[in-house]
C-alpha cells in the first residue's frame, strides 16, 4: 500500500511540475504543449501497469492533463489555477457524457449486461454451455470455437465483445480456459474483424476517410475498391485473427499468458488469486443448486434477436429503405449507419424478449425477472465509470496535441522506401496513447496518403495501397493493446477479466504479430515484394514462434 501511495505521490508532483513550464499562461489557440502532451495518457498507462489501480490511475491521468491545460492557458494565481484544475477535472466525464455516441456505448453496455443477467438467471449461459461442451470437449475446442464465433458477428465490435464473452464464458471457465485468454480471444476477434469487414459499423467511417484523403491530392477514386484492395495490406490484423486461432489450435502459449494457462489447466483458477475481474459473475453461481430446467432456447433466443435487430437496426438508421435489397443500398446503409442507436434498439428488444421468456416459463416472476436485468446492469457500473474516463483521456489529448506532437516527432526521421513500416508504427503509438483507433485514422490518413502518392506520381501502386493499409491496420494495433482503449476494458469486461491482467497477456501476443507485419511485411512490400509473398512468410513466422517459443498448455505435457 505504501509503495502506491508513493508512486502516485511521485508521479502527481512530477506533473505538478511540469505545469509551471507554463505558469505565465497564454493564448489556447496557440500554445503548443510538445512534450507535455503525452504526460496524461502516458501517466494513467505507467499507472495502471503498476498499481492495478485502474480508475484511480485514469482519474490522475485526467487530473494531470487538466493541470498542464490550465496552467498554459488561465492567467489566475497558482492557487487559484489548482482550484481551476480541480472542476476542470470533472468537466471532461460530464463533456464525454454528453456526446451522443459515448452516451449511446454506456446505455448499450447496461442494456446487454442486464439480457445478459436475465439469461443467466434463466440458465441459459449454462445451457448454452453445456451444448457446446458435447462439441468442445477440450480446451483446444473451446478456444477454436470462441474465435470462430468471434468472426461470425463481424458486423461491429462492441456487439462482437458483449456477445461473444459472456456467451462462451462459461464453456471456457469448464473446460480450464483462463479467462486472460477468453479476453484475448475476444478483443483479437473484435476490431480486427470490424475493420476489414465489407459491411460493418467501421465501414462508412474508413471509407469517408479514404475518399477524403485521394481528394485532397485531387486523385477520383472509388473508396469502396480502394477499401478492398487495402485489405491483403492490413496485415497486423490478418496475422493477430491467425495468431488466435494458431495459439487455439496448436495449444501453446508464451510469456504470462503461458502463466496464466498453466495456472487454469492445472489448478482450474481461471482468474488470479489477487484478480479483480471487472464483471460480476455471483448472480450465475446461484444457478448451481437450482431445478431450473436448462435449455438452449433460453440463451438463444436473446442472442439471436440482439444479432438479427441489430443487423436490421444498421441497416434501417442508415437509410436502408431508401435503396432496399441491392447490394449497393445495404452497402451505403450499413456505411451510414448510426451504430450507438441501432444497438440500443437491438439489446432493449434482446432484454424485452428474456424477461418475457422468464415470466412465461415459470422461471421467474415478472418482478424478479426486472431485479435480475438490474443486477446484470449493476455488475457493469464500474466498466462504464472505466470508460467514461477513457473517453476523458481522450479528449484531454486533442486538447492538448497528443497525437500532432507524435506524428510530428517520429515522422521527422522517413525515408522514402520505408514509408509503409514507419507509417505503421506512427498510427501504432499514436492509437496507443490515446486509446482511440479512429482518432488515430483520422489524423494519419490525411497525412501518409498525400505523402506515399507523393513517391509514386499520384499513381496508385502497391506503396499506395501498404501504406493506407498500414494507417488502418497499425491504428487497430495501437487501440488493440492500449489499456486506455474502451473496446480493450469492454473485453476485460465482457470475459470477467482482470483488465491490466488481460493487456499484460494480450500485450506479447499482439507485439508478436505487429513485429511479424513490420519485418516481414511493410519492410518488403516497401522494397517491392509482392504483398502474397509477405503474408506467406509472415504466416510461417507465426507458427515458427509458437512452435519454437511457445509452450504447450495440453494438460498432459503439464503433468508431464
Amino acid at each position: 500500500m505504501k509503495k502506491k501511495f508513493t508512486v502516485f505521490f511521485i508521479m502527481a508532483v512530477f506533473v505538478l511540475l511540469a505545469t509551471l513550464a507554463f505558469a505565465e499562461g497564454g493564448d489556447a489557440a496557440t500554445i503548443n504543449y510538445g512534450f507535455w502532451s503525452i504526460i496524461p495518457p502516458l501517466l494513467a498507462i505507467i499507472l495502471a501497469f503498476i498499481t492495478k489501480e485502474v480508475i484511480l490511475s485514469l482519474l490522475l491521468g485526467v487530473f494531470s492533463g487538466a493541470l498542464i491545460n490550465v496552467f498554459a492557458t488561465s492567467s489566475s494565481g497558482f492557487f487559484m489555477k489548482l482550484i481551476e484544475s480541480y472542476t476542470k477535472t470533472f468537466e471532461y466525464p460530464v463533456n464525454a457524457l454528453a456526446d451522443g455516441w459515448h452516451a449511446g456505448i454506456i446505455i448499450f453496455t447496461l442494456t446487454i449486461g442486464g439480457m445478459v443477467g436475465v439469461v443467466a438467471k434463466m440458465g441459459g449461459t449454462r445451457a448454452i454451455a453445456n451444448a457446446l461442451a458435447k462439441k468442445a470437449k477440450t480446451a483446444r475446442s473451446a478456444q477454436v470455437a470462441t474465435a470462430l464465433m468471434g468472426v461470425v458477428i463481424f458486423f461491429d465490435d462492441y456487439a462482437n465483445t458483449l456477445i461473444v464473452g459472456p456467451t462462451m464464458r462459461p464453456l471456457t471457465d469448464k473446460l480450464r480456459v483462463s479467462r486472460e485468454k477468453l479476453s484475448y480471444i475476444v478483443d483479437s476477434t473484435a476490431a480486427p474483424v470490424a475493420t476489414m469487414a465489407a459491411i460493418s459499423t467501421w465501414i462508412g467511417y474508413e471509407l469517408g476517410l479514404i475518399g477524403d484523403a485521394f481528394k485532397s491530392i485531387g486523385v477520383e477514386v472509388n473508396p469502396y475498391s480502394v477499401f478492398f484492395k487495402s485489405i491483403p495490406y492490413r496485415m497486423y490484423g490478418l496475422f493477430a485473427l491467425v495468431m488466435v486461432f494458431l495459439v487455439g489450435f496448436m495449444l501453446r502459449d508464451f510469456g504470462p499468458m503461458y502463466e496464466a494457462e498453466k495456472r487454469a489447466r492445472l489448478t482450474g483458477k481461471v482468474l488470479a488469486d489477487d484478480a479483480e475481474p471487472m464483471l460480476s459473475t455471483d448472480f450465475e453461481s446461484e444457478l448451481d443448486n437450482s431445478n431450473i430446467p436448462l435449455k438452449i432456447s433460453n440463451a438463444l433466443v436473446p442472442i439471436l434477436t440482439l444479432i438479427i435487430f441489430a443487423f436490421i437496426g444498421l441497416w434501417y438508421s442508415g437509410g436502408g429503405l431508401e435503396n432496399p435489397f441491392t447490394w449497393e443500398g445495404i452497402r451505403d446503409a450499413f456505411g451510414n449507419s448510426d451504430a450507438s442507436a441501432a444497438l440500443i434498439w437491438a439489446s432493449a428488444l434482446a432484454s424485452i424478449v428474456a424477461v418475457a421468456m422468464a415470466v412465461s416459463q415459470g422461471i421467474m416472476t415478472l418482478r424478479k425477472a426486472l431485479e435480475a436485468w438490474v443486477e446484470g446492469a449493476k455488475s457493469l457500473v464500474i466498466t462504464t465509470i472505466i470508460l467514461i474516463l477513457a473517453w476523458s483521456i481522450g479528449s484531454i489529448a486533442i486538447d492538448l496535441g497528443t497525437a500532432e506532437y507524435l506524428v510530428q516527432v517520429i515522422s521527422s526521421a522517413l525515408p522514402g522506401w520505408s514509408i509503409p513500416v514507419l507509417v505503421f508504427v506512427i498510427s501504432a503509438i499514436v492509437a496507443f496513447a490515446t486509446g482511440t483507433s479512429w482518432g488515430t485514422m483520422a489524423i494519419m490518413l490525411p497525412l501518409a496518403v498525400p505523402l506515399a502518392a507523393a513517391y509514386t506520381g499520384n499513381e496508385l501502386t502497391s506503396l499506395v495501397y501498404a501504406t493506407l493499409g498500414a494507417v488502418l491496420t497499425g491504428a487497430t494495433f495501437g487501440d488493440h493493446c492500449s489499456p486506455i482503449s474502451d473496446t480493450t476494458i469492454m473485453s476485460s469486461m465482457a470475459s470477467s477479466a482482470d483488465h491490466i491482467d488481460h493487456v499484460k497477456t494480450q500485450l506479447p501476443y499482439s507485439v508478436t504479430a505487429a513485429l511479424i507485419a513490420a519485418v516481414v511485411g511493410y519492410v518488403p512490400v516497401g522494397l517491392g515484394l509482392p504483398v502474397w509473398i509477405s503474408l506467406i512468410l509472415g504466416i510461417t513466422s507465426l507458427w515458427v514462434v509458437l512452435k519454437f517459443y511457445g509452450k504447450s498448455t495440453d494438460p498432459k505435457d503439464l503433468k508431464a
